[in-house]
């Protein structure tokens, strides 16, 4: 059971900003990380009593974060798929632009190459998403992603291995559409 070192507190004070960290290069939106970080955390203040400590609080903290964001691209993207198939709302703007890049990260002349990059990221399969961005952007070792992802380390690294592939050739592609345009 819970250790006193791992009262809500000192989990918000020690992880809040990895897990609106790890939102944000999900979902690349400020208003939508935050949004997702303060579900994390209503999830873990409801749950942290009966954690069992059979992983790490920072690889259960990732895996509870990386469900929250797919939840809610899952969420967002049904939202977008009624508003094009269904009535038309007072909040059309809304689903239009629900998409916007930002990263506060990212300095303001290459916010465009970042999000061309990142709307490349956002076509890989939800897997070789998670297993990229944990990797080379969250910077965790291949055992770690495991861990979280619960899956095996050779798994681990194919994903992490088609999604280079893949994101070679998608960036080729537009880097050569780019090209042709200038």
């Amino acid at each position: 059971m819970m250790q006193q070192s791992n009262s809500f507190q000192n989990v918000y004070n020690q992880y809040h900003i990895l897990v609106y960290n790890v939102a944000l290069n999900y979902v690349q939106n400020i208003e939508d990380a935050e949004e997702i970080t303060q579900d994390v955390f209503i999830q873990v203040h409801a749950s942290l009593e009966r954690f069992e400590e059979k992983s790490t609080v920072k690889t259960w903290l990732y895996r509870i974060t990386m469900n929250k964001c797919l939840d809610f691209i899952k969420h967002k993207n049904s939202k977008k798929r009624f508003f094009i198939f269904g009535n038309k709302s007072q909040n059309e703007t809304e689903y239009l632009n629900s998409s916007n890049f930002e990263h506060p990260g990212i300095l303001l002349e290459n916010k465009e190459k970042a999000a061309q990059l990142y709307a490349v990221i956002n076509e890989l399969s939800e897997n070789q998403k998670t297993a990229f961005i944990l990797s080379k952007i969250d910077g965790l070792s291949n055992p770690e992603i495991s861990v979280i992802m619960q899956l095996s380390i050779s798994s681990v690294e194919s994903l992490i291995f088609r999604a280079k592939t893949t994101l070679k050739e998608k960036l080729a592609t537009k880097f050569e559409e780019y090209r042709k345009k200038k």
